[in-house]
């Protein structure tokens, strides 16, 4: 072999080496490491999140008249979106696999009118279905829900915001059972018949004689109590003889927040024992403790301003807009969203934390939460602050899929 020959074979064995080289210290190198927002769009792409309240057949009711040739959920005008926080292309970019819609109506409404309104709005949600049956799939059940959410699909539940939707009648329970609703929040901001809400006067330090039969008959028919909105004393009450597993359906730590509509460590630690689950929520005064003290002085500002302008409502008006002008109401945020579920996971557990937004049910949402697209973005936030993903799917949907199974088995079904 020549000189250059020789050269040449040397180089090319120095090039191997490197090349060998170069591979294996790329096959031994970590692959870089995922983002939070990465992990957070993984998981839920793989188990997309079950949310426990969306009040948008309210506002399809309130927008429209229920009148479903004056829109189209597929895209909402800027506009509306403010209002519902909801439509089909916001609740696909938000991985939204199961929802169960709230079929709202006002508390103070008479016994026979909240009856009638309550069924019309579970009709909104069976038009939704019938309109769109690419998109929701009508779903009563675990099974059901899991099934849909296998064909990409959202699995659709029904559930009633408030006793009064019964008109104090187990007949009208068991029939609003029959058309759908699986669950039913015992009150809303009044306190019934049969139930104390937890932000009205009390009657019955709870749940009156009655208000136990409703809860047995739930129990018995495979209808979730929802013990969001009710007082500390109903809670117990509820947790004491339910016989299934209960919900908060939007609900968040009162620790954390102190407004009565949240849940206080004394029910958060009776958790693990029933089985059941907090519903972390978005509303911002049950989610920043400074949103709720502005939102308290701001009411005894009002109700001043209506002693001394009695009779003028202009000056009356005035003088609460001064007073917000001259303290801006502060804004919640996703962390602070956060705070909650990290409050609930020291107390009651991984294993009792979900996500009911309240999306369609206020008029603000928090900074970085503001329509069902920003679910990954909480998810992102937990992901920095050291959940695994196995927490994650807990918190997105196993947890409540937990709860429906043990109510159906409490049920015999």
């Amino acid at each position: 072999m020549d000189v250059r020959n020789q050269l040449a074979a040397v180089h090319l064995r120095k090039v191997l080496h490197l090349s060998v080289v170069a591979l294996l210290g790329a096959l031994a190198m970590p692959a870089a490491a995922a983002t939070p927002e990465e992990t957070a769009r993984e998981v839920l792409a793989k188990t997309p999140i079950i949310d426990g309240h969306n009040d948008t057949p309210h506002q399809i009711a309130a927008l429209f008249g229920r009148d479903f040739s004056k829109f189209d959920l597929a895209a909402l005008p800027a506009e509306v979106l403010a209002k519902t926080h909801t439509d089909i292309k916001t609740a696909r970019a938000g991985f939204l696999g199961g929802q169960y819609w709230s079929v709202y109506v006002d508390a103070a409404l008479p016994k026979h009118e909240a009856v009638t309104r309550t069924i019309q709005q579970i009709d909104v949600v069976r038009q939704m279905m019938t309109r769109y049956p690419e998109t929701f799939s009508y779903a009563e059940t675990a099974a059901e829900v899991e099934a849909a959410m296998e064909k990409g699909q959202i699995a659709s539940l029904i559930g009633m915001e408030g006793g009064h939707s019964i008109g104090s009648s187990l007949e009208i329970l068991r029939q609003t059972y029959a058309l759908g609703a699986r669950y039913m929040t015992l009150t809303h901001s009044l306190t019934t018949d049969w139930a104390d809400s937890a932000t009205d006067a009390p009657k019955h330090d709870g749940l009156s004689p009655f208000g136990f039969e409703v809860l047995a008959e739930m129990n018995q028919l495979g209808m979730i109590a929802d013990i969001s909105h009710v007082s500390e004393a109903t809670m117990h009450d509820v947790l004491d003889k339910s016989t299934a597993p209960v919900l908060f359906t939007h609900s968040n730590a009162r620790t954390i927040t102190p407004h009565p509509r949240n849940v206080p460590d004394s029910v958060l630690k009776r958790l693990p024992q029933n089985g059941g689950v907090v519903m972390v929520t978005f509303v911002p005064g049950f989610t920043s403790a400074t949103r709720r003290q502005w939102e308290y002085e701001r009411s005894a500002v009002a109700g001043r301003a209506k002693i001394e302008f009695s009779g003028n409502p202009a000056g009356e008006k005035a003088a609460v807009d001064a007073w917000i002008a001259a303290n801006p109401q502060p804004k919640a945020t996703l962390a602070q969203v956060a705070d909650h579920i990290d409050h609930i996971r020291k107390v009651a557990g991984i294993d009792h934390i979900g996500i009911g937004g309240d999306f369609g049910g206020v008029d603000e949402l928090p900074v970085g939460l503001e329509n069902v697209s920003t679910y990954p973005a909480l998810f992102a936030e937990l992901v920095r602050r050291g959940y695994a993903k196995a927490d994650l799917a807990k918190i997105a949907q196993g947890n409540v899929l937990r709860v429906m199974r043990g109510v159906e088995k409490a049920a015999g079904k």
